[in-house]
């Protein structure tokens, strides 16, 4: 590289939300040896990580990497277009905004474990921090390996500038993620412990990033041993929930309340603030889409404000047509519609998934027991202004006149099925707002994620979410073991563990308990059920807009053969290739000396 990049403290930095959780540090130009000669200066090392984490998740072009242009998600109207989202020309020069942020923190973290050896600190407490540092720089790897391949190994503290690198082999990189996951799990705490508050690494957050690790690098190397690993950890993490403080919620939308994002079910955040002495947001300013905000709210939400139109209608190519006053503006409840990706309903065409979606066909299904569905996504929009719509308006084929309530009527409802009289008309009945059934979703129509869904908006409901990015989740433990006793040879086992979270789901605060036992029996699969693809959809249904379905996809070898199934716009394009992404050309370029730094295959 022409330049290693020492990680930059730019403004005060932040560990965890809450008055009595946040960690502050005096601004940093740069970090040098000597700024990690104390506690605080390790501290701060920690915590500049913890904030180019920030820089990532929940940011708009990094959500679009790690989910657009697979099984679950297709183009909204706003998507801008890109190879991203097709793969159609994506090279060197449009893709991994993360990778140079990788590097900076897996350098500083470097210095951190070098300097933090030293450091007059209670020996718990030294423990701990060093702790933090391996998981962190084993999670940086992690993506790093999981999206590139070979990448440079770095473990020593860089301070003088190189324009030399090179590619270090996969199996190395997963050597020391292992080790450093090993090593944190065994020293970090079992629950949240000060300073490193909120939902920072734990034990079980390191073990549940071992596991995953073992499982991946099982599906690189067909390694049986790595497969059991993977599931024995799952297993005992779910063992000692208890002790951990870990938990599955009865009611899966329990998971998605602003009040539970640091309850027993989530993991592992990049933490979000509204107070100005961190920088990243000015109440009422409204978001500029730059790092460190948390947009993920917005990104799947359809143009609702204006498209919402009280007499739309259905032309002659049963296409819906937005005419008449809308019938909702944009507030802070449905969020902002930036319409970049939306939930892949589109009916495939041809081979043997024609005339199925993959988003209601084959994820979504039995929509009727299975509560994830209306708790991940908006259906109905209640009306948020008055309007009048005369019997004579233009467009209206109802024959009355009426007056929206606010809060009472349905400004606009999709359902999940279809609807004779659609847009304006329930059967013979005439409905105030309009209905938009499968058939009439298009890129500016859908059904948005609202498990995201920030209504806290101050003055300006344009504001960035200040809520955590939840990044891990108690669920996935399960999903991530019978995927690994899959692999080894368990069906039953894995079985087991998907029940849990499938009768989960059928869990209704509204049922009776009657109706819950009979949803739960109803959702149980036997052993021969289990299949890759199986637990792929179990995904979706689960962790749909979680920011990993393209990890998912390489990860169990299916990227191609799946995206060819369901998502017509990429499967044109979609190469075996693409399991990996381009090197970015930055990179490439800034390698002058020694060996040319070379581009993964296909670029």
């Amino acid at each position: 590289m022409k330049k290693i990049k020492i990680s930059i403290l730019a403004c005060t930095l932040l560990l965890s939300l809450g008055c009595e959780k946040i960690l502050e540090e005096h601004p940093q130009s740069q970090i040098v040896p000597s700024y990690f000669n104390s506690p605080a200066g390790v501290l701060g090392g920690i915590a500049g990580v913890y904030n180019e984490i920030r820089n990532q998740w929940g940011t708009e072009g990094f959500s679009s990497e790690m989910q657009a242009g697979t099984d679950e998600f297709i183009q909204g109207a706003s998507s801008g277009g890109g190879p991203i989202h097709t793969f159609n020309g994506l090279n060197s020069t449009n893709f991994g905004s993360a990778w140079g942020t990788s590097f900076t923190s897996i350098n500083t973290l470097n210095g951190v474990l070098k300097f933090g050896q030293s450091i007059s600190l209670p020996e718990a407490t030294k423990k701990q921090y060093l702790a933090q540092a391996k998981f962190l720089r084993a999670y940086w790897y992690f993506y790093l390996v999981q999206t590139w391949g070979d990448v440079p190994l770095h473990t020593e503290f860089i301070t003088v500038p190189s324009q030399a690198a090179k590619r270090d082999p996969a199996a190395e990189v997963y050597k020391l993620i292992i080790k450093d996951l090993t090593e944190a799990a065994a020293d970090l705490p079992d629950k949240p412990t000060a300073p490193f508050l909120g939902k920072a690494a734990t034990k079980p957050v390191a073990l549940f990033f071992l596991a995953k690790a073992y499982l991946t690098r099982g599906w690189l190397t067909n390694s049986q041993t790595d497969f059991a690993e993977a599931a024995k950890i799952s297993s005992d993490i779910i063992a000692n929930k208890a002790t951990y403080g870990l938990d599955l919620w009865q009611d899966f939308g329990d998971a998605f309340v602003p009040a539970n994002d640091y309850g027993k079910e989530t993991m592992f955040v990049s933490d979000h603030s509204n107070d100005a002495k961190f920088g990243y947001y000015s109440v009422g300013g409204g978001s500029s889409g730059g790092a460190a905000q948390n947009l993920t709210p917005w990104f799947t939400n359809w143009n609702y404000p204006n498209n919402s139109g009280v007499n739309s209608t259905v032309n002659a190519s049963g296409i819906l047509v937005n005419s008449g006053t809308s019938l909702m503006v944009r507030d802070s409840y449905y969020g902002r519609p930036y319409q970049r990706i939306r939930p892949n309903s589109v009916k495939q065409t041809a081979g043997e998934t024609a005339g199925m979606n993959y988003f209601l066909d084959q994820a979504f299904v039995k929509r009727d027991i299975d509560s994830r569905f209306a708790n991940t996504f908006y259906t109905v929009y209640i009306a948020n202004q008055s309007i009048t719509n005369t019997a004579t308006a233009a467009n209206n084929k109802r024959g009355i006149s009426y007056t929206t309530q606010i809060g009472v009527d349905t400004a606009v409802w999709l359902p999940d099925f279809e609807v004779a009289g659609a847009p304006q008309f329930i059967g013979t009945r005439p409905f105030k707002g309009i209905v938009v059934p499968p058939s009439l979703w298009k890129a500016d129509v859908y059904p948005a994620i609202k498990k995201h869904m920030d209504p806290s908006r101050g003055s300006n409901f344009n504001d960035p979410s200040t809520r955590p990015v939840v990044i891990t989740r108690f669920a996935e433990v399960y999903l991530v073991g019978a995927e690994a006793y899959l692999q080894a040879g368990n069906k039953a086992k894995a079985a087991e563990l998907l029940n849990v979270i499938r009768q989960r789901a059928a869990y209704r605060k509204t049922n009776t308990a009657a109706q819950n036992t009979a949803a739960a029996e109803a959702m149980l699969i036997k052993e021969a059920d289990v299949t890759v693809d199986f637990i792929l959809d179990e995904r979706s249904r689960e962790l749909f807009g979680e920011w990993m379905r393209y990890q998912d996809l390489v990860r169990t070898k299916t990227l191609v053969k799946r995206i060819k199934l369901w998502n017509n716009e990429a499967a044109p394009y979609v190469k075996d290739f693409h399991l990996l992404r381009p090197i970015p050309q930055s990179e490439i370029d800034r390698t002058v000396e020694g060996p040319a730094f070379t581009q993964n295959p296909g670029y």
